[in-house]
Parts: structure tokens; C-alpha cells; sequence
């Protein structure tokens, strides 16, 4: 069966700055590769043909490394959007989509395997589904418990809060491109509310792998390490 992937690459980076002044962040290095190179070789590992990148700031440094994708066995091709449309805005401009694909980040370290998230996908008929991730955040400081008078009634020393959060790849029907009108800017976070409303909302599968978004300074200098440290699992050989 084929298999299509949308990936989202069209961003400037603000928050990687200054790493992006010159680079767009899908071709930030990863060890020896550019992270949105780590992403086309899963996919095409994970049995993944054709790919179609979502691009517009600094589009054609990003076409002039990827090109056709024949260097990875790949179909690639482009998406261009001459305004920003935000995550889901930028589908309505792509004509062929199958009944059901792919739709990511393109600036995600993970070991997730993605054909299993496709399948899953398909066999539950879901309409959306997210992958998930179990994020913790350490509070930096000493939290206070207060009562309505003032006096203090617990303490707790930097808690640690639990999150389960987009991982940024999700598996969608093309009955999803009803809600995206053409053109317009419209993001994730708009269609999640919008699914609920009409009582369909989207599908959650939690994943307990390796997910990393590298999109601050931090992240992305974790991502080199553990990059060099794990590349086996991010890469994977047949």
C-alpha cells in the first residue's frame, strides 16, 4: 500500500535563533545529517513513498538539497505557501491527498515507528489521531500553599507536573479537509477545539519512545548529544 507523508517545513525558526539566521531549521545538522534528513530516511524506512514539504521561508535552499527524493528512494515534492497558514492551513493547497496520510513537524527527533501509527490509523477508521507524549516539567521553584486569609498550609520544593502532549505527528482521514477552508490560516490547536464542537473529536495514541522537538536552543543541543550517543535508534538498517 502506498504511503504519503506531509511534512511541515515551510517556519522561520524564531525561537532556534540565531542557528537560523542562515539555515532554515529543517536543515539544522543532526550529527551528520540535517534533522529534516533523519525524518525522510524513517520514513522511507517505515515504508513511506511519497513526500510532500510544506515550504516558504528560505523554500529554495530546501529544494535544492532534497530535490526529488531519488537519493533516498523517495518521492519528494512541494507545497509552496506564499502566506503563513499555520499547521493544518497549509493542507488545503495540496490537491492529491489519499484517503489517509501522514501530517508532521519537520523539526522532530523521535524513534516512533511510524508505519504502526499509520495501521493503528487505519485499522480504528479513525478520522485524527495523535501521537502522544508523557512530558515533565520541573517547577524551578518552591511552590506555596496558601489559604484565603493568608496563612500557609503546604509546601511543595520544585513539584514535578506531568504533561501528555502533542507530539506534533498525527495520522489524518481526508474527511479532516472539511474543516480547512483553502488558503486560510489555521492551526492544530483550532481544529482540535473545532472536532470536539461537532462531536468527533480526534483520536490519542500514546507513545513511551524517544520524542524531542528541537525548536529552542536547549533542545536542539540535547538533540546533537543523544543524536551522537543514539543514532542506531533513530536510524535503523534493514
Amino acid at each position: 500500500m502506498s504511503k504519503r507523508a506531509i511534512i511541515l517545513a515551510g517556519g522561520k525558526g524564531t525561537r532556534l535563533k540565531p542557528y537560523t539566521v542562515v539555515l532554515p531549521k529543517p536543515l539544522m545538522p543532526i550529527g551528520d545529517f540535517p534533522i529534516l534528513e533523519v525524518i525522510i530516511r524513517q520514513l522511507a524506512f517505515y515504508g513511506f513513498d511519497h513526500v510532500t514539504l510544506t515550504v516558504s521561508h528560505q523554500a529554495d535552499i530546501i529544494k535544492a538539497y532534497f530535490g526529488d527524493g531519488s537519493k533516498w528512494n523517495i518521492k519528494i515534492d512541494y507545497s509552496l505557501e506564499e502566506k503563513p497558514l499555520s499547521t493544518m492551513g497549509p493542507l488545503s493547497l495540496i490537491k492529491d491527498l489519499p484517503e489517509n496520510f501522514l501530517v508532521m513537524n519537520g523539526d522532530i527527533l523521535t524513534d516512533l515507528n511510524f508505519s504502526e501509527l499509520y495501521d493503528y490509523h487505519v485499522s480504528n477508521k479513525n478520522t485524527f489521531t495523535v501521537s502522544s507524549y508523557v512530558r515533565e516539567t520541573v517547577n524551578l521553584y518552591g511552590v506555596l500553599d496558601v489559604d484565603a486569609s493568608g496563612k500557609l498550609f503546604g509546601f511543595r520544593e520544585k513539584p514535578i507536573t506531568t504533561f501528555e502532549v502533542s507530539m506534533g505527528i498525527y495520522m489524518l482521514s481526508k474527511n479532516v479537509m472539511s474543516y480547512i477552508k483553502y488558503n486560510e490560516t489555521y492551526g492544530f490547536d483550532t481544529l482540535m477545539l473545532d472536532m470536539i464542537k461537532s462531536g468527533k473529536p480526534a483520536n490519542v495514541k500514546k507513545f513511551n519512545g524517544y520524542w524531542l522537538d528541537i525548536g529552542r536552543p536547549d533542545d536542539y543541543m540535547q538533540a546533537i548529544d543523544e543524536f551522537e550517543q543514539k543514532q542506531y535508534i533513530f536510524l535503523p538498517k534493514k
